[in-house]
């Protein structure tokens, strides 16, 4: 997509977790949208990177990166400068009433250092920068809220799955009330947002940009040793809870020895070790390859070379779960078959015999059946995968999805009135 250059550019910042992170593909491509459409981005980190490889589209992004203090205690002469800084204006001392009511409901560590990062935060940014987009409606959420009343800047969220679950209701219902619009990539989520605070929320895809996918440069994988007859799986995603590759793993090892099989997982995560043992412990290392963290490239090609795609989400006891994974998506763009579980968020894209197959969420031996039925039937492969790839054209395309947010984010900081060209 080519971009015309802009009389003047508008200038936001974004706060992230962290950056650039393999996880948020789905960022960091919203993020050069952004920028081909006239905005000025600076990127705000929580945290700093820890991920070993970057994806191409990180190196087209041209945005700052301000890294705030990970952990306040490393950097107390710049938090306490913000502070300084901020102590004598108005609007640090209700901030600084409405953070104190936040700390007695949720007396943590992490309450105190997302004040300290707002701090440092509203210190700290660009004064032509007039509007706070917060990715994650938690702790990213809690700094762009604190920054928008310490400096009267508006704010605005884009909310996904752990976030959404895991933070108490009160704080949603706060923030939802605080921010000018919040965004969110299922039904499902949607439907739960605009109940805490009706109007609020708007239902946006998070989509794929299947013109930058097409130019990623493969990385070579070599496809798995064995005869024509080879099923080959894959999953990607974080090896935790969540993820439910453990009931993968027992499904796995319940395929009858006359199906030639091999999968593939892609992805760090906390529960790698556990998983590894699991998959020694049900004798299956000679048919599992864990390849861990891998770049764009490398993901892409395995799903190249994979015949089913398989995504075992669960939701954790904790509460935590998946909205929409855009490895689902992915997969479909490479029409490669899916399995996945009946968590309302991919029950959106994931139909029933239409565009894959959807088992019951925690339930190995229905894993274990659908396998052995795809397995089988190549030809009802192709047909849902080719089901799955139109309906990521006509209803998950990126383009079609961040219009949205272009325009409410022009709404916003467009102060000239001026309109930009949509590129899109």
């Amino acid at each position: 997509m080519q971009i015309e250059e802009q009389k003047s550019q508008i200038s936001i910042a974004i706060v992230l977790k962290g950056y650039p992170r393999l996880s948020e593909t789905f960022i960091a491509q919203e993020v050069l949208s952004l920028e081909r459409a006239g905005f000025s981005v600076t990127i705000v980190s929580l945290r700093n990177t820890t991920d070993p490889h970057t994806h191409p589209v990180h190196e087209k992004i041209k945005a700052n990166i301000l890294y705030l203090p990970e952990y306040l205690f490393k950097e107390p002469v710049r938090v306490l400068k913000a502070w300084w800084h901020l102590r004598s204006n108005s609007r640090y001392r209700f901030a600084r009433r409405v953070w104190l009511r936040h700390l007695t409901r949720d007396f943590t560590p992490n309450r105190v250092r997302r004040w300290g990062q707002a701090l440092v935060l509203a210190s700290e940014l660009e004064p032509g920068i007039n509007h706070i987009y917060a990715h994650f409606l938690h702790t990213p959420a809690s700094v762009a809220h604190y920054t928008s009343l310490l400096t009267g800047r508006t704010w605005s969220v884009s909310s996904h799955a752990k976030d959404i679950w895991l933070t108490p209701e009160w704080e949603k219902a706060e923030k939802l009330k605080s921010c000018a619009w919040a965004v969110t990539c299922t039904k499902y989520g949607f439907m739960h947002l605009n109940d805490l605070a009706p109007g609020k929320t708007r239902l946006s895809y998070h989509g794929l940009d299947t013109k930058q996918l097409s130019q990623i440069n493969p990385s070579n994988i070599e496809q798995q040793a064995g005869s024509d007859n080879l099923l080959r799986l894959l999953s990607v995603g974080r090896a935790v809870k969540k993820k439910g590759f453990p009931i993968l793993l027992e499904a796995l090892s319940g395929i009858p020895e006359n199906i030639n099989w091999h999968w593939t997982h892609i992805g760090g995560g906390t529960e790698l070790k556990k998983l590894r043992k699991l998959s020694d412990k049900l004798g299956l290392s000679r048919k599992v390859t864990w390849r861990g963290a891998q770049p764009q490239g490398v993901v892409f090609e395995a799903y190249k070379n994979s015949d089913l795609f398989i995504m075992p989400s669960i939701i954790a006891t904790d509460g935590d779960r998946d909205g929409l994974p855009n490895v689902l998506m992915e997969a479909a763009s490479k029409k490669v078959c899916c399995i996945a579980t009946d968590l309302p968020g991919i029950k959106e894209f994931i139909k029933h015999n239409e565009t894959g197959l959807i088992v019951p969420s925690a339930n190995s031996q229905e894993l274990m059946r659908s396998i052995i039925s795809l397995s089988q039937n190549p030809a009802k492969r192709v047909r849902l995968a080719e089901a799955a790839n139109k309906l990521l054209a006509t209803n998950f395309s990126h383009s079609k999805n961040v219009r949205e947010i272009i325009k409410l984010l022009r709404r916003e900081v467009d102060t000239n009135g001026e309109v930009l060209k949509d590129i899109l």
